[in-house]
């Protein structure tokens, strides 16, 4: 199993556990853990993501494909905008959610927030810089 694939499976294994906290990097950060279907494989993936809650619609979050500052975008971001939909763990609940890739002036507001909370996502649009736009997906529940 390589070291990623390891770590996800410990952080959703503590997830479930602890209904929906974690610590260690995520302690206390906005995690979801992110369902969708492979887009060759038709098989279910689960992968922990944090997000950032929308202002005043409770049924919508955001998700940020940095894939830690890596030059290409995750796996999980090509699966969910292929399907257009997939589910989401969020605390103890588990829901489906409709996905819209943000653009433009709405995704650049969307980022700059996230980022501002958390300095790292800060330090990924760094490292990607002139290498690609770190897309930010909005999930709403479906």
């Amino acid at each position: 199993m390589s070291d990623t694939l390891d770590w996800n499976a410990k952080t959703i294994a503590e997830f479930r556990a602890n209904e929906g906290r974690v610590g260690g990097n995520f302690e206390g950060a906005p995690l979801v853990l992110l369902h969708h279907p492979g887009r060759k494989s038709g098989r279910e993936h689960v992968n922990p993501v944090m997000y950032l809650p929308h202002d005043t619609e409770p049924d919508v979050i955001y998700v940020f494909a940095t894939k830690g500052g890596a030059p290409t975008n995750p796996d999980w971001y090509h699966n969910l905008t292929a399907a257009g939909v997939g589910s989401v763990e969020r605390g103890t609940e588990t829901y489906k959610v409709t996905v819209r890739e943000l653009t433009g002036a709405e995704r650049d507001r969307i980022y700059a927030e996230q980022a501002r909370r958390y300095p790292g996502f800060a330090e990924y649009a760094r490292q990607t810089a002139g290498i690609r736009i770190i897309p930010v997906l909005e999930l709403r529940r479906a």
